[in-house]
């Protein structure tokens, strides 16, 4: 039985390293999402743009090898979406109000 617990450590010290690059590469993708927004704003062009959502998510499900279920993939991906969605718009009503000022 220890030996199994030491096997869940360790299985566990790896997640939380996965975890660790997980909130990187999401901030990482969070700044991209903020330029894209600033982009945007200076085309005038909207920030929600559903076929490239749509594309996105079925980018990532094409590319998923699993275990997650692709429509596990494609919830995680809304949510991911939602945010950066949230972040261009952000990012674009703070230039605007920077520049009304």
């Amino acid at each position: 039985m220890q030996k199994q617990f030491k096997e869940i450590e360790e299985l566990r010290i790896k997640i939380d390293a996965i975890d660790r690059q997980l909130v990187r590469l999401l901030n990482q993708r969070a700044t991209h999402a903020n330029q894209i927004g600033e982009i945007k704003r200076r085309l005038g062009l909207p920030v929600y743009v559903p076929e490239r959502e749509e594309q996105v998510i079925e980018n990532v499900k094409k590319s998923n090898p699993g275990p997650l279920s692709g429509e596990a993939i494609g919830r995680i991906y809304e949510r991911i979406i939602d945010e950066s969605r949230r972040l261009e718009r952000e990012e674009m009503e703070r230039k605007l109000k920077k520049n009304e000022e």
